[in-house]
């Protein structure tokens, strides 16, 4: 066993001045002078995506639990119900994904990730519960009193469901590992898989309401699940994916992250059992009021904290290519914060032929530019010059295109 502090896995390691502080290990690739001649890159092309898919053994598992998952609705809950469950759960899950979208529009993560994430979490994560809440019973026996039933809802289904779930996050972690870039992707992360797990869990509630009380059960059930609390699980999951983004930024592989993936997952245990106990102990409503709305309160808050740092992190690597001359002062105040982007977007609709299709690819390659520079020079990804180049040649492209007659 090693004594040295920075072999542990932490999230605050002694090297590092703050929590969202990152590492300066190399100087990054040279930035070549814009009248220097840069390699042509083929038309349509994009960064590599070595290190940013998730592996197809595990999206072959995902497909294989989700035929025993459609087995189980239908022949548990129904065809009938099971659709109508699905169709109602529909409504909060399009109102999440599009306010993690408005989180993540201007460097959004590889979209197949992006559908792994939603799908694990709606389907492995609710077989691996489901599977082992059966496992569970099967061993204990019937457990029928409210003793039972509160521990089964404060304690049982908050350790099971954030460990599948968390394993969802891990998984994209070590598998995809140059997609995973912070705290802010990590919380991108965990809310899709918190989506996916909602939406399933959702088409069950919503089903069984239907089966038990028609149109006016489905109703109340969807007020407390769509309205009050569509953002629970999404909220749940991405304390483990900020966790994992701190232990990223720092360069943390597999074996390091575990520790702070654990540490997440005590903060995500802690927070679902705290809803689940406003369930079971006391008045729903008053401590909904008194707690879960302050908490939502302050996971927004956070976002807007990660976005800002993300904004500073793309200002300040984009500066690095204005003062090679690539870009000027402005362009990179309108490229890395959210009113020069709507600045932007707004003049290239006002220019001959409407440019904003143009001004969107222009902004969102800048972006990605600046977080390949980033990982570059924190030593985090290898291949971080090859999609510096790709996108250097793109984004030139794109402001030459913006500024044609």
């Amino acid at each position: 066993m090693t004594n040295d502090p920075s072999a542990r896995p932490s999230l605050t390691p002694p090297a590092f001045p703050s929590a969202l502080a990152q590492p300066r290990v190399h100087a990054g690739a040279s930035i070549p002078a814009p009248g220097a001649s840069i390699a042509p890159v083929p038309l349509g092309a994009a960064p590599s995506r070595r290190g940013r898919s998730a592996p197809i053994w595990a999206a072959a598992l995902v497909v294989l639990v989700l035929i025993g998952l459609v087995g189980y609705f239908l022949n548990a809950i129904g065809p009938g119900a099971s659709l109508v469950g699905m169709i109602v759960a529909l409504i909060p899950l399009a109102a999440v994904l599009f306010a993690i979208r408005i989180i993540d529009r201007w460097e959004p993560e590889p979209r197949g990730l992006v559908i792994f994430a939603i799908a694990w979490g709606a389907v492995a994560s609710v077989g691996i519960a489901l599977g082992v809440d059966s496992a569970l019973s099967v061993v204990l026996g019937a457990r029928d009193s409210a003793a039972d039933d509160a521990f089964r809802a404060v304690v049982q289904a908050p350790i099971v469901e954030e460990l599948a779930k968390g394993l969802g996050v891990y998984l994209i972690f070590v598998t995809a590992r140059r997609a995973f870039d912070g705290p802010l992707d990590g919380v991108v992360y965990g809310a899709l898989v918190g989506a996916g797990f909602a939406f399933t869990e959702n088409i069950q509630y919503f089903a069984i309401s239907f089966i038990e009380g028609g149109v006016a059960d489905t109703g109340a059930t969807f007020f407390v699940r769509g309205i009050m609390s569509p953002f629970a699980h999404v909220m749940f999951t991405s304390v483990t994916g900020f966790a994992l983004g701190l232990a990223a930024r720092r360069g943390a592989k597999a074996g390091r992250a575990f520790g702070p993936w654990m540490l997440g997952l005590v903060g995500a245990i802690i927070l679902h059992a705290l809803w689940n106990g406003s369930t079971v102990f006391g008045d729903f409503f008053v401590l909904y009021l008194t707690l879960q709305v302050p908490l939502f309160a302050v996971f927004i808050i956070g976002i807007i904290a990660l976005r800002r740092e993300e904004a500073r992190l793309t200002r300040a690597r984009l500066g690095d290519y204005a003062a090679a001359g690539w870009f000027t002062t402005q362009e990179v105040d309108m490229l890395a914060t959210s009113a020069g982007r709507r600045t932007g977007l707004q003049w290239a609709a006002s220019l001959r032929g409407d440019r904003t299709a143009i001004m969107k690819g222009f902004i969102a390659d800048a972006t990605a530019l600046a977080a390949a520079r980033q990982r570059s020079i924190s030593g985090r990804d290898p291949q971080a010059a090859e999609d510096e180049h790709v996108l250097l040649s793109r984004t030139a492209a794109a402001r030459a295109a913006l500024f044609a007659p």
